[in-house]
C-alpha cells in the first residue's frame, strides 16, 4: 500500500533527497532575489492603487498629494532596508525578527513578533493571489468571474511547487519575476520618453471619468487623517522585506553578505518601480474609487454595477503601450504571475519560522523536520490551508483583504529594530576598539531611526485601519500567541515530568525477565521505564535502537548514554532522508531474515495523555511505527505507557460519567455485570 501511495507523491513533488544534499539547495543571489523579494517587488502592482483608492474619498483634488505620499513610502523603504542589513549581518541563523526580539527583548516580545509574522505570511498569500487574479481578469474575464475557485487552484499549484524544494521552485519563479521587473522598467522608460521627448498625450481608460467624493472639501484633522490612511495603504509596498532576514540560511556563502546585497537590490528596484508607476498614473490621469459603480461618473451618470475596475498598473500599461498590444499583454501576464509568485515569499518564510518555533517548543514538533525534498513540508501545507480558508471567507477580494494587511509586519519591524538597538548597546558596553565602536554607533543610529519610524507607522496603521479590518489581524495575532504559549507550557510540563533523574527510581530499577529492541529518541523517564520492562523479559538479546535524524541530538544521546553507564547496547540507524519509520522497519525485517524462526519484540515508549488536542502533539511517530509493524510477520509490538498528569484528569472524567462501563459490559448489561463474578470458560 505504501508503494501505491508513494508513486503519485513522487510524480507530484519528485524523488526524495538525502540530507547530505542540503547544500545543493542553497541559492545564489540571482535566484534568491525572486524567491525572497518577490513580495515587495510585486506589491508595486497594487500599492499605488491603494493610495489612489483612499485619496478618492476626498475627490480628484486629493490626488495631487500622491507624490508626497510616495516620497514618504520611499523614505520608509530605505530606512527599513538599511535597518535589516544590520539584522542579517548580526543574526544570520535564520531566526530573523523572532530571534532578534527574543534574544534582546525577551521571550514574550519574540512570541509577539512570531505571531505577527505568521499572520502576515498567511495574508501575503491571500492578498497576492487575490490581486493576481484581479490583474489577470483584466485580460481574461473568466478568471475574475470565478475568483475564489481560481485563487484556490493557484494556492494548490504553488503548494505543489514549493513541496518540490526551494531551489527548484526558485528557479521556476525567477523567470516571471525578472520579466515583470523588465516590463515595468520598460513601461516607465517608454512612458517618460513619450511624455517628455515626443510630447504624446497618454490617457488612461478612466481619464475622462469624474469622481464623486464621499467627503468633499476635507480640511484640517480630517484631511490629515485621510493622508495618513493613504500612507498606511501605500506601506503595503514594504511587506515581505523581513523575509530575507528569515531566509539567510538558504543563501550561498558568504550568507550574510549575499543576503545584505539582495536586500539592497530589492529596495532599489521596488522604490524605482513604485515611484515610476505613481508618476505615470498622475501623467495619464488614472481614476480609482473605493466604490467604482457608484462614485465613478461618466457623462453625468454613475458607471453602474457592471463596471469592472482594473488595477492602476493595467491602466497605465494600456495608456503607455496601447490596449491589446504585445507589450501590454506581456506585462499583464507577468504582473499576474509575479503576484501569484509573490506568495512564494510567505511559502519560504512561514515554514522556516514554523520550524524554529517548533524547535523552541512553541509549535508541534512535526513542523521542525524537513520533508522528502528537504523543504518544511508540514509548514507549507499548514500555510496553504490557512490562506485557502481566508480566500474563501473574503471571496478573493484584495481590497477587503488588504485592510487586514500591514499590521503584523510593522509590529515585527518595530520590535526587531528596538531589539537591535539593545543589541548594539550591549556590545558597546564591552567593546574598546575605536573603529568597531564607530561602526556600532553608526549601526545603532540606523536601527534607532528605523525603530522610531516604523513604530510611528504602526501607530498610524492601527489608528487608520482598525475599523476597516485591522482588528481581524490583531485577533489572529492574539490567537497565535495564546496557542503557542499553551503549546510551550504543555511541552515544558511534560519535559519536567519525564526528565530522567540522576538517582535510580521505579522507572530504572531492573525487574526480573524478557527483551528485544527498545525504540528510543531521548533519555527520559519513559525511556528508562521501557528499558526496565525490556530487562524483565529476559530475552536472548537486548538492544536500544535510535534513528539519526538530527546529528546533534544523536551525539547528545550517545554522550548521555555513556555518561549514565546504561548496560544496554545502543544502536543508531542512519537516515539520510530523515525518515523514522522506514529504517526501523528495514532493520526489524533484517533481524527476521537472519533467523526466520525467531520472534522480534519491538518495545515502544508511549505517552498517555488526557486531552484530545494533546494527541496532536505526541505519539505521532509511535502510531506510524505500530501501524507498520503490526503487519510484519514474526514481530511483536509492545507499548510501554507512561501516564502524564493530564491522563489522571481523563480518568476522573470517565469515572464521573454515570454510564461509564468497562470493555464488554455493554453487551452484558450493568446488572448482569454486577452478578456475574465467576471466570468464563
Amino acid at each position: 500500500m505504501s508503494k501505491l501511495t508513494d508513486v503519485p507523491k513522487r510524480i507530484l513533488i519528485g524523488r526524495a533527497l538525502r540530507s547530505d544534499r542540503l547544500g545543493e539547495t542553497l541559492l545564489p543571489k540571482r535566484v534568491a532575489l525572486p524567491v525572497f523579494a518577490s513580495d515587495p517587488l510585486s506589491s508595486v502592482a497594487y500599492a499605488p492603487g491603494e493610495v489612489l483608492l483612499v485619496l478618492s474619498v476626498a475627490g480628484l483634488s486629493a490626488y495631487h498629494f500622491s507624490p508626497w505620499i510616495a516620497a514618504a513610502v520611499v523614505v520608509l523603504m530605505f530606512t527599513v532596508v538599511a535597518s535589516y542589513r544590520q539584522n542579517v549581518r548580526e543574526y544570520p541563523s535564520g531566526g530573523g525578527d523572532y530571534e532578534v526580539a527574543t534574544t534582546n527583548l525577551g521571550p514574550r516580545a519574540g512570541l509577539t513578533v512570531a505571531s505577527a509574522l505568521l499572520v502576515d505570511y498567511v495574508l501575503t498569500v491571500a492578498v497576492s493571489i487575490s490581486s493576481g487574479i484581479e490583474n489577470l481578469g483584466s485580460a481574461v474575464p473568466f478568471v475574475v468571474e470565478n475568483k475564489v475557485a481560481c485563487a484556490i487552484g493557484v494556492i494548490v499549484l504553488l503548494t505543489l511547487m514549493n513541496l518540490r524544494g526551494v531551489r527548484e521552485s526558485g528557479t521556476l519563479f525567477a523567470i516571471p519575476t525578472y520579466v515583470f521587473v523588465a516590463g515595468v522598467f520598460t513601461m516607465i522608460a517608454w512612458g517618460a520618453f513619450r511624455g517628455i521627448v515626443l510630447g504624446d498625450d497618454m490617457r488612461a481608460p478612466t481619464a475622462d471619468f469624474e469622481i464623486k467624493p464621499e467627503h468633499p472639501g476635507l480640511a484640517g484633522f480630517a484631511l490629515v487623517f485621510l493622508l495618513l490612511r493613504a500612507f498606511s495603504s501605500g506601506c503595503a509596498a514594504l511587506t515581505g522585506v523581513e523575509a530575507i532576514s528569515n531566509g539567510v540560511p538558504a543563501f550561498r556563502k558568504p550568507k550574510s553578505r549575499n543576503a545584505a546585497t539582495t536586500l539592497a537590490m530589492m529596495g532599489l528596484l521596488a522604490v524605482t518601480m513604485f515611484c515610476g508607476i505613481i508618476a505615470l498614473a498622475a501623467a495619464t490621469d488614472v481614476r480609482m474609487a473605493e466604490n467604482p459603480a457608484r462614485d465613478l461618473i461618466r457623462d453625468g451618470a454613475p458607471l453602474g454595477p457592471d463596471y469592472v475596475q482594473h488595477p492602476v498598473i493595467s491602466q497605465v500599461a494600456e495608456a503607455v503601450f496601447g490596449h491589446g498590444s504585445v507589450l501590454f499583454m506581456i506585462l499583464a501576464a507577468a504582473t499576474a504571475l509575479v503576484l501569484f509568485l509573490a506568495a512564494n515569499t510567505a511559502y519560504n518564510g512561514f515554514p522556516l519560522l514554523g520550524s524554529i518555533l517548533a524547535q523552541d517548543r512553541y509549535l508541534p514538533r512535526q513542523l521542525h523536520t524537513r520533508g522528502d525534498r528537504l523543504a518544511f513540508s508540514n509548514g507549507i501545507l499548514l500555510l496553504a490551508g490557512a490562506a485557502g480558508l481566508l480566500v474563501g471567507i473574503y471571496g478573493a477580494d484584495s481590497t477587503r483583504l488588504i485592510q487586514l494587511y500591514i499590521v503584523g509586519v510593522f509590529v515585527s519591524f518595530t520590535l526587531s529594530q528596538t531589539g537591535m538597538v539593545r543589541h548594539w548597546n550591549r556590545l558597546l558596553a564591552t567593546e574598546r576598539d575605536q573603529a568597531k565602536r564607530r561602526h556600532m554607533i553608526r549601526s545603532r543610529a540606523i536601527n534607532t531611526f528605523g525603530a522610531f519610524f516604523t513604530g510611528l507607522v504602526l501607530v498610524v496603521v492601527l489608528v487608520t485601519k482598525f475599523t476597516h479590518g485591522a482588528w481581524v489581524a490583531l485577533l489572529g495575532m492574539c490567537i497565535f500567541y495564546a496557542t503557542m504559549t499553551a503549546i510551550r507550557g504543555h511541552y515544558d510540563r511534560v519535559a519536567e515530568e519525564i526528565a530522567a533523574p540522576e538517582t535510580p527510581t521505579d522507572d530504572s530499577v531492573r525487574p526480573s525477565r524478557v527483551h528485544s529492541v527498545v525504540l528510543i529518541s531521548k533519555i527520559h523517564r519513559p525511556t528508562l521505564r521501557a528499558l526496565a520492562y525490556a530487562r524483565l523479559m529476559r530475552s536472548d538479546t537486548l538492544e536500544a535502537l535510535s534513528v539519526n535524524v538530527d546529528p546533534e541530538e544523536t551525539r547528545a544521546l550517545r554522550e548521555e548514554w555513556e555518561r549514565r553507564g546504561i548496560d544496554v547496547p545502543l544502536k543508531v540507524l542512519d537516515s539520510p532522508y530523515r525518515e523514522v519509520t522506514r529504517p526501523v522497519i528495514e532493520y526489524v525485517k533484517g533481524l527476521r531474515n537472519q533467523a526466520p524462526r525467531d520472534v522480534v519484540s519491538v518495545i515502544i515508549p508511549e505517552y498517555v495523555v488526557g486531552h484530545w488536542y494533546e494527541h496532536l502533539l505526541h505519539n505521532q511517530s509511535a502510531l506510524r511505527l505500530k501501524g507498520r509493524l503490526l503487519f510484519t510477520p514474526g514481530v511483536m509490538v509492545t507499548s510501554v505507557p507512561y501516564q502524564l498528569e493530564s491522563s489522571e484528569a481523563a480518568k476522573r472524567r470517565a469515572r464521573r460519567r454515570q454510564d461509564w462501563a468497562a470493555p464488554g459490559s455493554v453487551r452484558r448489561g450493568p446488572k448482569e455485570r454486577a452478578k456475574d463474578t465467576s471466570p468464563r470458560t
